[in-house]
């Protein structure tokens, strides 16, 4: 990680940015997350059939037998998941229903009647129970819900899929008389993903329609259907998600700081190069001036004295030496304030203004009262609006 990030801050760097405007920066986490998205608009189409066992309720169900009202079933069905987790579907599903009818007095009266009476239900005046045959068709659009993918994420080799949908359609009774009607279903459509193209499916569905749908209105309010179908799923390509994983990172400010320092002090350096190339080149050397004032100037980043400062501290101690031992000289450390953070200027300027104190002290033996030392972080241009003239020690006798 630091090596992408001392890459990217050097590319910065060489942009154009001052080493004003390095600054610190906070610890910060962040968290990327991508929707799953499809190749294109053109995915994940699918069509899909089943057949298998259905079972009417009507008004007179709970009078005829068991395995007398269950029917053949047949599903036909094209769509699209739009996501990993929502799906659209377009339904036929039909053919015929097992129901029972009231003749009311007539063998051959009721309505869709086989002409097969159900043993022991006639009653009188009611007539007849026969049993009933409804030839019929729904369509009806579904709305799919993948709840695996919702709850477990998309996987391209998961095995099982659990999708609950809900939906509306019309249906139509086409033997006499016939009869159109809204449906209402609902369902959970299990997937079993047996290859790249192909899946194996198990349909549970309930339909939901008026009371009439048999011909007949009783006492109950409405007319159901339960079925389980069984089939095949075809999904055409291109098929399939592209997703990303989540990545988090997480950023250190020491060791960015770091960087960032590392990254100031090169920028200063190309500074320096670059006033070189116009022929204004300081050197940092111990100047003593007219009025007494010591001065010695560190390259960027440094407190440690030079051979040539040392030299120059050794003037500065036989003058210190010379005046009255009362005598209290200052040492104010500096740094350029247009480099580095706040914390590593005030650092440079405290480091700078001992070093030169502990020299005095142990090469010269100058009483360490006498120095009073005091340093004042980052600054300002002090010197011929040159940022570099700002990293400095002044020595000055105090009055």
């Amino acid at each position: 990680m630091k090596k992408y990030l001392l890459t990217a801050i050097a590319a910065t760097a060489a942009m154009g940015i001052s080493a004003q405007e390095v600054a610190e920066v906070a610890t910060e986490t962040y968290t990327e997350t991508v929707a799953s998205i499809a190749p294109d608009g053109r995915s994940n189409w699918f069509i899909s059939v089943g057949a298998g066992p259905q079972m009417f309720f009507g008004d007179h169900d709970r009078q005829a037998k068991f395995g007398d009202r269950i029917s053949p079933a047949l599903d036909i069905a094209v769509g699209k998941w739009f996501s990993p987790s929502i799906g659209v579907r377009l339904m036929y599903s039909g053919l015929s229903a097992k129901g029972a009818t009231q003749t009311w007095g007539d063998k051959n009266g009721g309505i869709y009647n086989t002409g097969k009476v159900v043993p022991g239900k006639y009653t009188h005046p009611y007539g007849f129970l026969c049993e009933q045959k409804i030839n019929y068709l729904t369509l009806h659009a579904d709305v799919m819900f993948d709840l695996t993918n919702m709850i477990g994420g998309y996987k391209a080799d998961r095995v099982y899929g659990c999708a609950p949908y809900i939906g509306v359609g019309w249906g139509h009774v086409y033997n006499n008389p016939h009869q159109n009607t809204v449906i209402g279903n609902a369902g959970i459509f299990n997937m079993f993903h047996v290859s790249k193209a192909f899946d194996i499916n198990l349909d549970l569905r309930a339909m939901i329609t008026n009371d009439e749908f048999d011909g007949e209105t009783g006492r109950r309010s409405f007319d159901a259907m339960l079925s389980v179908t069984a089939g095949v799923t075809y999904r055409f390509a291109p098929r399939g998600w592209k997703s990303r994983v989540m990545k988090v990172v997480e950023y250190d400010n020491d060791a960015v700081n770091e960087l960032r320092r590392r990254v100031a002090e090169l920028i200063a350096q190309n500074e320096k190069l670059e006033r070189e190339k116009a022929g204004t080149t300081v050197q940092h050397n111990t100047v003593v001036n007219a009025n007494g004032n010591y001065l010695i100037y560190f390259p960027i980043n440094v407190s440690a004295l030079s051979n040539a400062d040392r030299a120059q501290l050794e003037m500065v101690a036989d003058m210190i030496k010379s005046t009255p031992e009362s005598t209290v000289f200052s040492v104010i450390g500096y740094a350029d304030k247009a480099t580095g953070s706040p914390e590593i200027n005030e650092t440079l300027s405290r480091e700078r203004a001992q070093s030169v104190r502990e020299y005095l002290v142990k090469e010269f033996g100058i009483a360490a009262d006498r120095l009073d030392v005091s340093w004042n972080g980052g600054v300002g241009n002090m010197f011929l609006n040159d940022p570099s003239l700002s990293r400095v020690v002044i020595i000055r006798q105090k009055k």
